[in-house]
């Protein structure tokens, strides 16, 4: 059982070298959980963006959103709740956002801002 659980495939073991950059949650305990990320990578790896999404911690009828960025690129270190999580310049630079909504459906998004 300790071997199942040492061997138990994590984020530690995708490739793209993720980094956590920034992260926000409401502080609330009246509504649903919202938790927001901002990590880096190192290419376009979007298999394993998704895997590292379905790693990340998610509350049942809460909203998970991970904003994804390359390594190489500016990337944002804050995050805002509301309408607009990142700031304009940065929405260019963002390679993927994957969401996992209040019922647990989960999707990626490839190149969210670009026109």
């Amino acid at each position: 059982m300790i071997w199942n659980v040492i061997t138990e495939p994590g984020i530690k073991d995708l490739k793209g070298n993720f980094k956590e950059v920034a992260f926000i949650r409401n502080e609330q305990n009246t509504g649903p959980v919202v938790r927001m990320y901002a990590v880096i990578v190192d290419g376009e790896f979007w298999k394993e963006m998704e895997d590292y999404g379905n790693y990340m911690p998610h509350t049942k009828y809460g909203t998970t959103r991970i904003y994804f960025f390359l390594a190489s690129e500016p990337y944002p270190t804050t995050l805002a709740l509301g309408k607009d999580n990142i700031s304009l310049p940065m929405q260019q630079n963002c390679l993927a956002i994957y969401e996992k909504d209040g019922m647990g459906q989960a999707k990626l998004g490839k190149y969210p801002f670009k026109n």
